[in-house]
């Protein structure tokens, strides 16, 4: 079916259940997908070749304000060839004539926009190309190649781009994504692309588009489960995000890692660093690829591995700035009370006020002890 990310998410988050049919109807073939430069040439062959096989072709142009000079070019190109036109600002009783018509063999191609996406079973029509293929988004290209190849005949989608202009990235990988899953059955490698390109969207309301960008992919996610679970009449516990200021260098230097993909890559990985083994597996990894780790990089491993152990013990805010260093806990934050007031007695410049912050003034460490020292006070605050 049509991949909608919206409702793929809804299943991997376990607001649906998923099923997956790969099965297609008997003698159905794939479509053949070709992504090429726009070339008027090619499209009369591809049109005088259904033609003359007994088929039927779809022809989008999803401009009705040109849309009737193409299909009239089109037509003094190929006066043997019988064609006419479709879009949603035509009168009602004119386009369902139209669609009649084409249904009923009575011209050859429908040059339409993309009033042509729903409903349609043409079991001639196995040729369909589509006129700046580059505008449109992954779901409807899905959506709209499906109107052909609904017989036991080879169909054949050519996605036509304008020459000579630089495709956009997203833009590149919706047309590959279609040339690559022209398979039957890959309606659910579609939604998971289309998950990735466009987000999950408004899960609990009803727009696709959601908030996402706001927040980051991941932070959304674990928003959306506890919300799911909540709702389920499951026991959440609330999940603290901890805000980490130290004043320590912590980034992938270009000159470390030079391309730009690659750095964001390593951001994300890096940041999923959860503990000390973890930490040293991702070092030994970057140094067998990269080359001797910077400390800037060592830094970025270090502070996951703190960031991580803090949100584990409920502490949403560690600051370090110049010789101050400072925490907040919470009601239900994991430290000892007694361990902490012996702390504090014990320590010059060690203070706990009735907020819930702790400071300690005199913390002089920098670089890596910095994180040393972070994590042994950790140690004996620990409950």
């Amino acid at each position: 079916a049509t991949p909608l990310p919206r409702t793929l998410y809804m299943s991997l988050m376990g607001l649906r259940d998923v099923s997956v049919i790969k099965t297609p109807p008997q003698d159905r073939l794939a479509v053949q997908t070709i992504v090429t430069e726009y070339d008027e040439h090619m499209a009369q062959a591809a049109i005088r070749r259904e033609v003359s096989r007994g088929g039927q072709v779809y022809f989008l142009h999803n401009r009705v304000d040109s849309i009737g000079a193409v299909a009239g070019k089109l037509a003094a190109a190929m006066p043997e060839v019988r064609f006419r036109v479709g879009h949603g600002q035509m009168a009602e009783r004119a386009l369902e004539d139209v669609m009649l018509g084409f249904m009923q063999h009575e011209f050859d191609v429908l040059v339409a926009t993309t009033i042509i996406e729903n409903g349609l079973d043409i079991p001639l029509a196995n040729t369909m190309i589509i006129d700046r293929a580059d505008l449109y988004g992954l779901a409807e290209l899905y959506q709209l190649r499906g109107r052909v190849g609904r017989s036991n005949r080879r169909a054949y989608a050519y996605l036509m781009v304008p020459p000579n202009r630089e495709l956009t990235d997203v833009a590149r990988r919706r047309l590959g994504a279609l040339r690559e899953f022209s398979e039957l059955g890959s309606g659910f490698k579609m939604a998971a692309l289309d998950l990735e390109l466009r987000g999950a969207g408004n899960l609990l309301g009803g727009e696709q588009s959601g908030q996402i960008a706001a927040v980051g992919f991941e932070t959304y996610t674990q928003l959306m489960e506890e919300a799911v679970r909540k709702l389920q009449g499951e026991d959440v516990e609330e999940t603290v995000r901890t805000q980490i200021t130290l004043q320590v260098d912590f980034h992938v230097p270009q000159d470390y890692v030079p391309d730009e993909t690659q750095r964001l890559q390593l951001y994300k990985r890096l940041a999923a660093v959860r503990d000390k083994t973890e930490r040293d597996e991702a070092a030994t990894d970057l140094k067998d690829r990269y080359g001797p780790v910077p400390a800037a990089v060592n830094n970025l491993l270090e502070h996951s591995v703190l960031k991580h152990r803090a949100q584990s013990m409920r502490i949403p805010q560690l600051e370090r700035r110049s010789n101050r260093l400072k925490l907040r806990f919470r009601a239900d934050s994991r430290i000892d009370p007694q361990k902490l007031m012996g702390f504090v007695a014990a320590t010059n410049g060690a203070a706990f006020k009735p907020d819930g912050t702790f400071e300690w003034e005199g913390f002089g460490y920098s670089g890596q002890a910095v994180f040393n020292e972070i994590h042994r006070l950790l140690d004996r605050l620990a409950a």
